[in-house]
């Protein structure tokens, strides 16, 4: 049963997660929407699921929507394009196995498709609820016990990332103008490049965490959903987090930087360096960050 009975299809968007749909148009994947409805119905049968409507507004690439399994268990379906950021998912739960993120239950593949059936966290609070300093200490001491060597799984080091994401960046700044001075854009954009060559410590990384994506649970306080893993250096793992707390980092983004560097053990100097880069790097979408980068660009 899909839904409370209703068949989902790819014209009754009021089923659909609203971040979903913008992003199918943006990215242009309405042949994988098209598909998104006989997916789920395969994956319910498969898994025996009775699954609910999707959690709104929802992510960009993914229908989830919460279900119950044949034996009453609540569970969470989630239903995804292949993307490559997230291509090692599956691996970085089973590495975890519960340990300070959701529990993998079963995954599949169908053709562009990767399901994963998860753990479902209730009272499923976000994080972002809470105060920003109390969010600091909950995302350092869950990256704390990330940053694993890996036995199991084939990951992709940062390096990968960084380097595609630069490219887009160099792609971007050649179409459109930007807010930061071409020396300066090219200063970050090269030490994007360089960082992740020069870590002296590689543990797997979360790359995505920030508070939304972190629920209250029953089984610990607080699990991380949505990783995106990769091999490297952990000062990097900070980032997402300090971006998202836009008014401390406008603010002061050396201050916020020494206190994530404390609360996680790391070289500050590396982390602002990291955090200059990023912010350049994220500068074309994001134009409140390059007067970020200018206040922080190294001398």
């Amino acid at each position: 049963m899909l839904c409370g009975g209703l068949r989902l299809t790819t014209m009754d968007l009021t089923l659909m997660p609203r971040n979903l749909v913008e992003s199918v148009e943006r990215e242009g994947r309405q042949a994988w929407l098209a598909t998104l409805s006989s997916s789920i119905e395969d994956l319910s049968r498969r898994w025996s699921l009775v699954v609910g409507a999707p959690f709104q507004p929802g992510g960009q690439t993914a229908w989830v929507a919460p279900a119950r399994d044949a034996d009453g268990n609540e569970r969470v379906l989630k239903v995804a394009w292949r993307h490559w950021e997230a291509s090692h998912e599956v691996d970085g739960l089973r590495q975890w196995d519960g340990a300070g993120a959701i529990r993998l239950h079963a995954h599949a593949e169908l053709d562009d498709t990767v399901a994963l059936l998860l753990e479902r966290c209730l009272p499923g609070d976000s994080l972002a609820s809470r105060p920003e300093t109390e969010q600091d200490v909950i995302v350092s001491g869950l990256l704390r016990r990330l940053w694993l060597t890996p036995a199991l799984g084939n990951f992709r080091p940062l390096q990968v990332m960084c380097e595609a994401w630069a490219d887009e960046f160099e792609a971007k700044s050649g179409r459109v103008r930007t807010a930061l001075d071409p020396g300066l854009a090219r200063a970050g954009i090269q030490l994007f490049r360089m960082l992740p060559t020069t870590a002296n410590k590689t543990v797997l990384l979360c790359t995505d965490l920030h508070a939304e994506n972190v629920l209250a649970a029953e089984r610990e306080p607080w699990l991380v959903i949505d990783p995106k893993p990769h091999l490297g250096d952990p000062t990097y793992d900070a980032l997402q987090h300090m971006l998202n707390c836009g008014d401390r980092l406008g603010a002061n983004p050396a201050a916020l930087a020494r206190r994530m560097a404390e609360l996680l053990g790391l070289d500050p100097e590396r982390l602002l360096l990291w955090l200059f880069a990023r912010c350049v790097q994220e500068s074309p979408d994001r134009p409140e960050l390059a007067l970020v980068a200018r206040r922080i660009a190294p001398t």
